[in-house]
């Protein structure tokens, strides 16, 4: 019975890397290389999702260390947040995070669209081309 406790033991602290960088790594890297986008959002909102998971740990860890339970519920809500089929990053971002960031004033300001998509290629190339002919004269 020990050997059986010590094996599942070091199968649940295998479990957590995989499952919490390992698996997201890969999906991320493969959501990039495939053409749509909604795989794209999907590991964007779950790396922005563990990142506030792992901040909101390293703040609370002195009463995290007090639930012997933490990382058992840690591992299953990402879990959630990781399987394709349920979505629970995009979710979490959807319903709150972007909330947040709506309040606060970051849902991209028009100006900021502006700046970046120029209206026509040759508008773009033309203000570059203006901006390093300048740097060149000076």
């Amino acid at each position: 019975m020990a050997q059986i406790w010590t094996i599942l033991s070091n199968l649940y602290s295998i479990a957590g890397p995989c499952v919490m960088l390992l698996y997201p790594l890969y999906a991320s890297v493969e959501a990039i290389e495939s053409p749509t986008k909604v795989d794209d959002e999907q590991w964007l909102a779950y790396w922005i999702i563990y990142s506030f998971l792992t901040l909101f740990e390293m703040v609370a860890e002195p009463l995290l260390s007090w639930i012997p339970i933490w990382y058992t519920v840690k591992l299953i809500f990402v879990t959630w947040l990781v399987l394709p089929q349920l979505r629970g990053s995009a979710f979490i971002y959807n319903k709150f995070v972007r909330e947040q960031l709506r309040l606060y004033g970051y849902g991209g300001h028009k100006e900021d669209k502006e700046v970046t998509k120029p209206s026509s290629p040759s508008k773009g190339r033309n203000k570059f081309l203006g901006l390093a002919r300048s740097k060149k004269g000076e």
